[in-house]
């Protein structure tokens, strides 16, 4: 089904709504499958990973050792998601095309 997805020659607009991790970036229409016109929410988060999983993996003794580690854990959360999982670090780096609001989605779709 993907492999039909990503030969098919019909137009391929998205736009992202909510989270678009990993592989479900890659195969719902991204730039690497040819996706024609590829737009996000202001609060969608596009990334490898998840921030809750990368924080896990990537900062655990950044927040096992503090006094209260799930707050620690949190900050680094919310820190991570602000730094990566957020729409305007994906257009700055080209991987969709613009960061719409919610009302202006099907005025940007028709055009």
């Amino acid at each position: 089904m993907i492999y039909a997805y990503s030969e098919a020659t019909v137009p391929k607009l998205m736009i992202i709504l909510r989270k678009s991790y990993g592989g479900a970036y890659c195969v719902m229409s991204s730039k690497g499958l040819r996706g024609d016109l590829l737009y996000a929410w202001r609060n969608a988060g596009i990334a490898v990973i998840g921030a809750a999983c990368a924080v896990n993996i990537l900062f655990r003794k950044d927040f096992t050792s503090a006094p209260d580690p799930e707050a620690r854990r949190q900050e680094v959360v919310n820190d991570y998601e602000e730094k990566f999982n957020n729409p305007f670090v994906a257009a700055a780096r080209g991987l969709i095309d613009d960061v719409i609001e919610p009302r202006d989605s099907r005025r940007v779709l028709i055009r």
